[in-house]
């Protein structure tokens, strides 16, 4: 139900033309996001078989199409700080998500809250702090639950066991996107924030040469008349 939400209230986001920072940071436009979207549900439907001993499936929707949209973005992105950044995050993600799931009790009727949810918010929050871009957080939630995902396999395959692992099987509602979409949302809530205390957009997310312009706008003008 939260995952459905979500992805209605970013469609209506986008069909408003309320969301051009954030589809900026991940190089979309409006068009490309609802095609982004439409593509994630219909994706839900299409599994892909990628072992069979245990079986492991790929969803489109839930996981093949946003870690396609996250590697993209970070080879976009380009830079050795965001690469790193990336990295740790993911890093972190799967440290914090393997611990609490030895931690976490999974009766859905006694736990606090379902699995699900509880993966997509502590993925969604790690991505942030460690991300602090849209971008980055886009990306650290996406591949770090996916990476958990393949830890969980080779977990399986350690203790002998043939239960299935189904990555992204719940399609465009699944945890990958969940939390994918809830980063992104805590990165533009808070970043908004920052920006208007600080009385305009954070400086550390400005490309250099927009940075260069803006403290030396005397030199660029005379580079132009001549």
């Amino acid at each position: 139900m939260i995952g459905v939400l979500l992805l209605v209230v970013v469609g209506i986001l986008i069909f408003l033309g309320m969301a051009h920072q954030v589809l900026d940071r991940l190089y979309l436009s409006d068009r490309g996001g609802l095609i982004f979207i439409g593509a994630l549900v219909v994706g839900s439907f299409i599994d892909i078989p990628v072992w069979s001993n245990p079986k492991v499936t790929l969803n489109i929707g839930g996981a093949l199409l946003p870690l396609g949209l996250a590697i993209y973005v970070l080879i976009k992105a380009g830079s050795a700080k965001e690469w790193l950044r990336s990295l740790i995050g993911i890093v972190v993600t799967v440290g914090v998500l393997y611990g609490v799931s030895r931690l976490y009790r999974f009766d859905t009727k006694s736990g606090i809250i379902e699995p699900q949810y509880l993966w997509a918010i502590l993925s969604a929050v790690i991505a942030y702090v460690v991300g602090r871009s849209r971008r980055l957080a886009f990306i650290i939630a996406t591949v770090g639950l996916i990476a958990m995902d393949v830890v969980r396999f080779f977990e399986v395959i350690g203790l002998g066991i043939s239960a299935p692992v189904l990555i992204g099987g719940a399609g465009a509602f699944d945890t990958i996107v969940v939390a994918s979409i809830l980063a992104v949302l805590l990165a533009e809530i808070i970043g908004e924030g920052r920006e208007a205390l600080q009385g305009g957009p954070v400086r550390e997310e400005r490309p250099a040469e927009l940075r260069e312009a803006l403290d030396h706008p005397e030199g660029t003008g005379k580079e132009e008349e001549k």
